[in-house]
């Protein structure tokens, strides 16, 4: 579970929410008839550092061109479609006693997993560097995280917005709790 506080303007809620494995996703539709209606309700188990909440193909608002989750796990959308997705970040602290050699290896496996080998294009600054073809719409909802670029770094707060256009970047948390993070990925491919 990732824990977080509400804010409101300046002052902290003294509220905590804890953001849980399982998901609850409600989806909407129209029917025959052209009225709204709910046509799906369900939760699902996050894997991993994310859970895919909506993927869809090139129809985008359909029911006949989109599904609830991603089941392959893939880091990219579909060509000519999308995903939208919380992710955490975990503490950068977990994985520092290890070797260069050992943490170049996490990450591969970790995006071999996501079918995204192929993203990691200059691990240089990082091993999780990556440069995928999408355009990206993230918000950081609680922690704290860097967005790591080739040429410098940004230190992001709670509800920052990135606008992440096909860069290599990686997310890094220097904090010692998770960070919690939600995107849209709009697959950027030339058609």
């Amino acid at each position: 579970m990732v824990e977080f506080a509400f804010f409101r303007s300046n002052e902290p809620v003294f509220r905590r929410t804890r953001v849980p494995r399982t998901i609850r996703r409600v989806i909407t539709g129209n029917d025959e008839l052209g009225r709204s209606r709910v046509v799906m309700d369900f939760s699902s188990e996050r894997r991993g550092i994310a859970a895919d909440l909506w993927l869809s193909g090139p129809a985008l608002a359909t029911e006949s061109g989109a599904v609830a989750v991603n089941a392959e796990g893939r880091l990219e959308p579909p060509s000519g479609g999308s995903v939208f997705r919380f992710f955490v970040v975990p503490p950068e602290e977990r994985i520092r006693h290890m070797s260069v050699g050992e943490r170049e290896r996490l990450y591969a496996a970790h995006f071999q997993l996501m079918s995204a080998s192929h993203t990691r294009v200059d691990t240089r600054r990082h091993p999780g560097m990556h440069r995928t073809n999408t355009l990206d719409y993230v918000v950081l909802l609680c922690g704290c995280v860097t967005l790591l670029l080739d040429d410098g770094a940004v230190e992001l707060e709670p509800f920052d917005v990135v606008i992440q256009r096909g860069t290599n970047h990686a997310w890094i948390n220097y904090g010692s709790t998770d960070a919690l993070l939600a995107a849209v990925l709009l697959d950027a491919s030339e058609p």
